[in-house]
């Protein structure tokens, strides 16, 4: 069953069609995936309804709809995020803007005497971090989840994509201020007083449409394009909202397309507002996200 919707799936073009497979069937069987391959070795039988289900998903992904759309789960971290139509679904070399992010919390709190976690920080001493444009809540949910000590706050323009991070907060119980609203004007209550600004905003230049199905027809315009010939007008924005926000010595991470990172950079070190500005590169030694000092 596994093996021949697998090649059903090779045949439609999709990356990876045995790991999309039984991740379908285990999300008709409610099963995990470890689950589903000691019920295979077993022998176990699928009913007919279920057969029928998992066979109308399998179509569903030879006509490249997002595994994530079909199985209503994306997996960021340890996050399991829900996601469907509406929202930007969260991609594994995001993960990396994380990863500094924690990194600069943790220079904060060794400057501070603080706890390395987050978790018994000082009265006073919290950090603030701000995600602007949030889409489904990954970024935002991720650091309040693996550095507790901090007061995490999180804004997105769609309404769409609004619901399904608020959907998140819900699901995953942990403490985020989520707003609906404009990026480049939010947080007028948090002028000045943030530590560190992270951002993945649409930065895909008009006149380069995805390759992908998946990301094309099925990922919203509005979290893809960046607008301008470049596809950094919104990045820019963003950064200079970011700018306000921060406290002198805050950090501003924001992710962009590999072929933007010198752009960007040598954008960013032009304006008086930054210094140390320098770009880092993904799991896949692709540039990726951007790291700039405000001044």
């Amino acid at each position: 069953m596994v093996r021949a919707a697998a090649h059903t799936l090779a045949a439609a073009g999709v990356p990876s069609p045995r790991v999309d497979a039984e991740a379908l069937l285990a999300h008709v069987l409610d099963l995990e995936v470890p689950e589903l391959r000691r019920a295979v070795i077993l022998g176990e039988r699928v009913s007919e309804s279920d057969l029928a289900a998992y066979q109308r998903l399998v179509e569903q992904r030879a006509d490249r709809v997002p595994l994530q759309h079909l199985t209503g789960v994306a997996h960021f971290r340890a996050l399991s995020l829900r996601v469907g139509p509406g929202v930007f679904v969260p991609r594994p070399e995001t993960e990396v803007l994380v990863d500094l992010a924690l990194a600069d919390l943790q220079r904060r709190a060794s400057a501070l005497g603080t706890a390395g976690d987050g978790s018994a920080v000082r009265t006073g001493t919290d950090p603030v971090v701000v995600d602007l444009c949030t889409g489904s809540g990954a970024i935002a949910l991720a650091l309040a989840e693996e550095w507790p000590g901090a007061q995490v706050h999180a804004v997105e323009l769609s309404e769409d994509a609004h619901a399904w991070a608020a959907a998140n907060l819900v699901h995953t119980g942990l403490a985020v201020d989520l707003r609906l609203g404009d990026a480049t004007t939010a947080f007028a209550d948090l002028l000045g007083q943030v530590d560190v600004v992270v951002s993945n905003p649409p930065y895909i230049p008009p006149g380069s449409v995805p390759v992908d199905p998946e990301v094309r027809d099925h990922d919203p315009e509005v979290a893809l394009y960046g607008l301008g010939e470049d596809g950094l007008q919104v990045p820019l924005a963003v950064a200079a909202r970011a700018a306000r926000l921060l406290v002198p010595g805050g950090v501003l991470l924001m992710e962009h397309a590999d072929v933007q990172g010198e752009d960007l950079v040598r954008r960013l070190a032009a304006s008086r507002d930054w210094v140390d500005v320098a770009d880092h590169r993904d799991l896949t030694g692709l540039p990726r996200v951007v790291r700039a000092v405000r001044a």
